[in-house]
């Protein structure tokens, strides 16, 4: 009888070869399996990609392994809809699958990876480039009885060094990002949420973006933590493109911001955190803005549109920059926009294409539009250093004006304060400042208080409206305007001050395409007996209709007829005292000319037999020149003489002083020489008279007769003095580039030495003449002086 460890033994021996057998045989048929099943999945999907997907889909290798549940393929190519080129492609795209929990109806992938992606949208209208996936593996029969929901997990989501691209055909939009990580713990079938942890940078300029979303795939809460560094937004400007004719945009964005909310229910967002934007620009081209700012900074403590709550820690912005033109037709902002917003309202209506700048902009007014009657709080609001700028070209000549620097801040903005002040203080270029005091009530924008000034504004400074309207500019004058306005309930109680000081009327420019009125005529009635021009003009009455009180202008008009004869004699000499005292000490040419007039050159010969007549005195004479509109003045002449001499077929040197008359007195609006301008420059981005004769110039042609202006006058001011031989004591200083008080060229005289009696007794005349009580309170707001 045998023991039972030799049966065991011999039993062992028996089974041992088939049992090496049977393993080696599902060794070889486990690695039979995963050798061909790799290349069989390849040659079916290649097969039957289009049939199920309807697009091609190739790849250098796949490796499946159905024991383990692993999937991985290289090179893996997409191409578009019935197309050849390529919709998505990845290096690297694998798969864990957990196989053992299939047989359990568990469907759990442990891990999927997609390395280097590369990903193309496109947007035609509302159609997308992957329109058909979706049409295609969605659900056909919306009445299928429900099942069970199917028990999926998917974990460990991972996106590395991805690339997508997107493109709009329409606007047209081509923008795309890099460096694309995405990683998430999952999504499994019996939990709502969804963590994602996100990072990429521009693509088409600088900065990137991170951060975590977390959204409830049921009801669509999300949250949202994001940082964002330096962030070229230039895709905003591809969008801005499809709302003007025209324009250059740049601009960057930093954010340290947090949101949460609802996807669906827009005005379901709580958000917190600041947001900055940067080198702002918008303008003609890349060397001209319209618009700009250094910064724009705004620190959110809590804004919840739906809570009915907006708290800012600050709103700030610092440098910005403004410039409003207004042309012949329409202006800069109209020109970019279209006539009255053209542009932006067929991109705003019902139907037009998607545009991310009027979303962004819809989206805005929605959060927005509770705001006054929430609880609000901006603890600081402010403008700072900013630059307004308004230049007029549809004038005979160009206007221009800034505020410079323009200040804005208000106190803490609190709709539970009683009060809220801003306070707005500017300079005004060339010459003014603008003061604004603002106090108003939170819970009622008809209840406030304004205070304003305007001050030490030259009057030649308006110079370009004077001559349009009434042919006569004023070369002398200083205005002052305040007002103090209460306002209770919309109603107004106001008294606001006007003061001219010493305005004098020039001679009349003679202008085809200027009105005439006798301005001389009508100072007298308005001028009263200090040579000032001073008025109260109340304003009464609803906001929404404002009544003008006149009494005032009235009563002082109808004095000066009766009080201001008997002062005449008292105001002529003031003026000719002035006078005598300015020509002394500053020699004023009129624009674009050479030539002075009797009373001048009578003055000069008096300074040429002082000189003669004082061996220790001297003088020195600085050129001011206003370059600026001397330069204009040129260009619009010689274009309008070029212009002439071609329509009249002139010859040589037959241009004569009836023909420059003849041009001095055309209207650069003319429209025979509009048409001409327009035909020799066709540029349809000149919007102005002065960039238009520009072009058609030789600018070393202006250039040339500028210089040649400026030799000119110092050689007519030289020949008083060199018959004399006393050029040694008369020295020219190099001139200076300047925007006068009075809107003239002029040389300054400043004497050495011993000074003429007749100045020296003007002064005297003068200081004597300011005490006296009709000119004694006004004497201190003579800010022309100075610059003489």
């Amino acid at each position: 009888m045998l023991h039972r460890p030799c049966i065991f033994a011999l039993f062992m021996k028996r089974i041992k070869k088939p049992l090496i057998i049977f393993f080696v045989t599902i060794i070889i048929a486990v690695i039979v399996i995963i050798a061909c099943i790799s290349p069989i999945c390849k040659y079916l999907i290649e097969k039957y990609d289009k049939k199920y997907t309807g697009r091609e889909i190739t790849m250098s290798r796949i490796y499946v392994n159905p024991f383990t549940g692993y999937l991985n393929i290289s090179n893996l190519k997409i191409n578009e809809f019935e197309n050849d080129t390529i919709f998505f492609s990845a290096k690297d795209f694998s798969v864990n699958i957990s196989m053992l929990k299939l047989f359990f109806k568990k469907y759990e992938v442990t891990e999927v990876t997609i390395n280097q992606p590369r990903g193309i949208v496109k947007q035609r209208k509302k159609e997308f480039n992957f329109s058909d996936l979706i049409e295609r593996f969605s659900s056909k029969d919306s009445k299928k009885k429900k099942k069970e929901p199917a028990k999926y997990y998917i974990q460990n989501i991972k996106i590395n060094d991805g690339t997508f691209y997107y493109r709009e055909t329409e606007t047209p939009v081509y923008y795309y990002i890099k460096k694309v990580n995405i990683d998430s713990k999952g999504i499994s079938w019996n939990v709502d949420t969804m963590p994602i942890n996100f990072s990429f940078t521009s693509g088409t300029g600088v900065g990137d973006m991170k951060g975590d979303f977390t959204i409830n795939t049921k009801n669509k809460d999300y949250s949202l933590n994001i940082k964002i560094k330096k962030f070229d937004l230039n895709i905003v400007g591809q969008y801005i493109k499809d709302l003007s004719n025209y324009g250059n945009f740049k601009a960057f964005l930093d954010a340290d911001f947090h949101s949460k909310g609802n996807i669906i229910d827009r005005e379901d967002v709580t958000a917190s955190g600041k947001i900055k934007i940067s080198d702002f620009h918008f303008g003609k081209n890349p060397l001209e803005d319209y618009a700009s700012f250094e910064k724009l900074e705004i620190s959110i403590h809590q804004v919840s549109p739906k809570k009915l709550i907006y708290f800012y820690d600050s709103v700030t912005i610092h440098k910005p920059y403004f410039k409003y033109e207004k042309y012949d037709y329409l202006d800069n902002v109209q020109t970019v926009f279209g006539k009255a917003g053209a542009n932006v309202k067929a991109a705003s209506a019902a139907g037009a294409k998607y545009n991310l700048v009027i979303e962004i902009a819809k989206y805005i007014k929605i959060l927005s539009k509770n705001f006054l009657r929430s609880n609000y709080r901006v603890d600081r609001l402010g403008i700072y250093d900013g630059e307004i700028k308004f230049n007029d070209y549809s004038l005979n000549e160009k206007f221009s004006m800034e505020l410079k620097p323009f200040n804005f801040v208000a106190d803490s903005i609190d709709k539970q304060h009683k009060r809220v002040k801003f306070i707005i203080n500017s300079g005004i270029k060339p010459y003014g400042s603008l003061n604004v005091a603002i106090s108003i009530n939170p819970k009622d924008s008809s209840d406030f208080d304004l205070n304003f000034k305007f001050a030490k504004l030259p009057t030649s400074m308006f110079n370009p409206y004077l001559t349009k309207f009434t042919s006569f500019p004023l070369d002398r004058g200083t205005i002052e305007v305040q007002g103090v306005w209460t306002v209770k309930n919309g109603e107004i109680n106001s008294t606001n001050h006007l003061v001219i000081i010493d305005p004098r009327v020039g001679e009349r420019i003679r202008n085809n395409n200027s009105r005439w009125i006798p301005m001389r005529f009508i100072m007298f009635f308005v001028r009263e007996r200090g040579n000032v021009i001073d008025y109260e003009v109340p304003i009464k009455g609803d906001l929404k209709n404002p009544k003008f009180i006149l009494k005032d202008v009235i009563f002082d008009a109808l004095g000066n007829i009766f009080i201001k004869p008997p002062t005449t004699p008292y105001r002529m000499e003031v003026r000719n005292v002035e006078a005598e005292i300015e020509k002394s000490l500053a020699l004023k040419w009129e624009i674009r000319k050479s030539t002075l007039t009797k009373s001048q050159s009578s003055f000069l010969a008096s300074v040429a037999d002082f000189i003669d007549g004082n061996p220790n005195a001297s003088i020195t004479v600085m050129p001011n020149n206003y370059e600026v509109k001397e330069i204009e003045s040129i260009l619009l002449f010689e274009a309008k003489k070029k212009y002439y001499i071609q329509s009249r077929n002139i010859k040589g040197n037959n241009f004569g002083e009836d023909d420059s008359v003849f041009v001095e007195k055309m209207s650069i609006k003319d429209s025979l020489f509009v048409s001409y301008l327009n035909k020799n420059t066709k540029d349809s981005m000149l919007f102005t008279i002065q960039d238009k004769c520009a072009v058609l110039l030789n600018s070393s042609m202006v250039d040339a007769k500028l210089n040649k202006l400026y030799q000119d006058r110092i050689n007519v001011f030289k020949q008083f003095f060199e018959d004399d031989k006393n050029l040694d004591r008369v020295k020219i200083l190099n001139g200076k580039k300047v925007v006068p008080f009075n809107g003239y060229s002029y040389f300054k005289i400043e004497y050495k030495g011993e000074f003429p009696e007749k100045l020296l007794k003007a002064y005297r005349r003068m200081n004597l003449l300011n005490n006296e009580s009709p000119r004694d309170k006004y004497n201190r707001k003579t800010p022309w002086k100075k610059h003489l």
